[in-house]
C-alpha cells in the first residue's frame, strides 16, 4: 500500500455480494484477535449478527457500506433497523487505512440514511477498549448511556451502550 493513499482512492459500495458475509466476520475475528486478543466467541457473535442483518434485510431501512481499495474489502459498516430505532453495526477498518478520514465518511454516510429512513434514535455497542471508535460516535452525538461488566468475548471487558437521540 503506498503512503499517498486518499479517500478518493477507496470505492464505497452499499450491495452485498457472495464472499461479503464470510470475509466481514474473517476481517472482525482477525482484527479484534489480534488488536484485542478477543477469542472465537467474538468471531461467532459477528457471523450471527450478520446473518441476522440479512434475513431482515429492508432495502428502505438497513444499508451496509463495504469499502474497497484495489479490490480487496478494507472497510465496513452497517445500519440495521430494530424496530423505530437504527443500530450501527460492525464497523471495522483494515489498519493501512485509519486516519485518512474513511471512518469519518462512513459515519457521513451513516448519519444520511438515518434521517433519510426516518429514524429518530440510534444505538451501537462496543467496548471501553474502543476509545478511538468512540470519540468518532461521540462527534456525531451518541452518548454513553450504558457499560456492563461481561466475557462474552473470551476477555473481561467493558460493553458500553452509545445512543443518538434527533
Amino acid at each position: 500500500m503506498s503512503a499517498i493513499l486518499k479517500l478518493e482512492d477507496i470505492r464505497i459500495r452499499t450491495t452485498l455480494i457472495p464472499g461479503d458475509i464470510g470475509y466481514i466476520t474473517y476481517l472482525h475475528g482477525r482484527l479484534y484477535g489480534k488488536e484485542y486478543a478477543y477469542g472465537i466467541a467474538f468471531e461467532t457473535y459477528v457471523a450471527t449478527g450478520l446473518v441476522e442483518f440479512y434475513k431482515s434485510y429492508d432495502p428502505e431501512r438497513d444499508r451496509v457500506w463495504i469499502c474497497e481499495h484495489n479490490r480487496k474489502t478494507v472497510g465496513f459498516l452497517s445500519l440495521m433497523h430494530r424496530e423505530k430505532s437504527a443500530q450501527l453495526r460492525y464497523f471495522i477498518l483494515e489498519p493501512g487505512y485509519r486516519g485518512i478520514g474513511l471512518g469519518k465518511k462512513l459515519m457521513d454516510l451513516f448519519m444520511e440514511h438515518f434521517k433519510k429512513a426516518g429514524y429518530e434514535s440510534a444505538f451501537l455497542w462496543t467496548t471501553k477498549e474502543l476509545g478511538t471508535a468512540a470519540y468518532l460516535y461521540m462527534k456525531y452525538g451518541f452518548r454513553l448511556t450504558e457499560e456492563k461488566e461481561s466475557d462474552t468475548f473470551g476477555k473481561r471487558l467493558t460493553e458500553q451502550r452509545y445512543e443518538l437521540s434527533l
